[in-house]
């Protein structure tokens, strides 16, 4: 089994990390550039930005904040929200990001996976999905868009082959964002992670739902998910990282070790120069 990534993500609206429940009733969680250099510091193998109400406002993504966490980490930074084009995946790869998600545009245009994997390589272009169970006498999921302040808009299109379409267009990895469990803390929507990482040949990264030590190695031994990703729990205090490690470690798991606390280095050259 390869090493496991623990991936805090920050949802960023107004220039606050909150957090809510099912994408609503959002709550503070802090200054995205301070809680940003924590996990640098604490045990974090990777981090995610995400402008939250980018794709929803049809703005562009907030630079200057991008480009101030940026210059606080030494972990690798995916950046999400707002980005339409190459030219906006450019502008986050060059403020720092090493990857970038693409959801809302990606479904409008899912010509822009090839174009920008074949700008930057597959490895920089992330696919986020954000799911809700159809209710029907099969279980499915659709995929939705303009989720920033709700549940978004329905697209009627299934995530799975959405998922198989999106790796064979050049996405290098998938976030697997569960509307149903968002904020819950019932854990991870294990049948759908299950579902797309054994229907796709890149990372599959588990998102919504982690509320215990088991439900992130259920993400893994039973989703199948290479990574996972969690907000409220280590926003709200509720585990640190080094617990999941720790934790995951003991379920014969490999993670990469907590290291002492990094210092960001002037020169870190990610980007594009």
């Amino acid at each position: 089994m390869l090493t496991k990534r623990i991936v805090p993500c920050l949802d960023v609206k107004a220039g606050r990390v909150v957090k809510g429940v099912q994408f609503l009733n959002h709550r503070d969680a802090g200054d995205p550039v301070e809680l940003a250099a924590h996990y640098n510091s604490h045990g974090a193998d990777e981090l995610v930005f995400y402008d939250i109400t980018a794709s929803t406002e049809e703005r562009s993504i907030m630079l200057d904040v991008v480009t101030k966490i940026a210059e606080q980490v030494f972990i690798p930074l995916t950046v999400g929200g707002g980005l339409r084009t190459v030219q906006d995946i450019k502008t986050m790869l060059k403020a720092g990001a090493d990857k970038v998600s693409i959801n809302t545009a990606a479904v409008l245009n899912p010509n822009l996976i090839q174009e920008a994997a074949d700008h930057f390589g597959n490895q920089c272009i992330v696919l986020g999905m954000d799911v809700r169970r159809a209710h029907g006498g099969l279980v499915t999921w659709e995929v939705r868009t303009h989720t920033g302040d709700g549940v978004g808009r329905p697209t009627g299109m299934d995530a799975i082959e959405w998922a198989i379409r999106a790796v064979k267009l050049g996405a290098g990895e998938i976030v697997v964002n569960s509307i149903d469990a968002d904020g819950t803390e019932k854990g991870y929507d294990l049948e759908l992670l299950k579902a797309i990482s054994d229907a796709v040949s890149v990372p599959v990264v588990a998102s919504g739902g982690a509320g215990s030590l088991e439900s992130f190695a259920d993400a893994i031994l039973i989703g199948h998910a290479d990574a996972v990703l969690a907000a409220s729990i280590f926003h709200y205090g509720k585990y640190k990282v080094s617990d999941v490690k720790q934790y995951l470690a003991s379920r014969g798991i490999p993670m990469r070790p907590v290291q002492s606390p990094t210092i960001p280095s002037p020169t870190k050259g990610r980007g594009l120069g």
